[in-house]
């Protein structure tokens, strides 16, 4: 069988997102989480970034392995034309933004709050698929390897630094308010 390039990730976005929620429900990484990061919306950039992330290193590493023939993958190929993984990730952040339209997870039920974290999980996905391939936008060409390709690299360091900013930027603003608070009162 070929492993090709959607069904390499649909098993990564199934198995990263159980191994990810069993790591937030059943570890002590989870409670700690649990304990520092309060649940909305900070907990939920939290997981977005970590999922964000690790998903452009997962596919860059598939990508060259594709590229350089290792292992079973290949190319999705339909009727003689690369569906490229970007098309995946505007495809997953269709479903979470409609998702997010429909309040779909924004309840205090448990299963709400499972559903809240999945979409946050599956949108650090859908944005690493789309942003590795930006500069194909630009470029309208494949040039994942050439020197333009480094508009993907960059626009992936922009989004990333504005989710880990979101997570923890505005606590350490608001602990340095306060200590300032403290300082100053007479």
């Amino acid at each position: 069988m070929q492993w090709t390039l959607p069904w390499v990730v649909l098993i990564y976005i199934l198995c990263g997102t159980a191994i990810l929620l069993l790591v937030l429900y059943l570890t002590q990484v989870g409670q700690l989480l649990h304990q520092r990061i309060p649940d909305r919306p900070r907990r939920r950039l939290f997981i977005a970034s970590v999922s964000f992330f690790i998903t452009f290193l997962v596919v860059r590493l598939l990508v060259m392995s594709i590229t350089h023939h290792i292992g079973p993958f290949h190319w999705v190929i339909m009727k003689g034309r690369h569906i490229h993984h970007l098309v995946w990730g505007i495809l997953l952040l269709l479903a979470v933004g409609f998702c997010d339209i429909a309040e779909i997870g924004n309840g205090s039920t448990p299963w709400s709050i499972f559903l809240s974290r999945l979409l946050a999980i599956l949108y650090g996905v859908g944005a690493a698929l789309t942003l590795d391939e930006f500069a194909l936008w630009l470029n309208l060409k494949d040039v994942y390897w050439a020197r333009q390709g480094r508009e993907s690299i960059d626009a992936v360091v922009l989004f990333g630094s504005l989710l880990a900013i979101a997570t923890w930027g505005a606590p350490l603003w608001h602990g340095v308010r306060n200590r300032r608070q403290q300082r100053d009162k007479p």
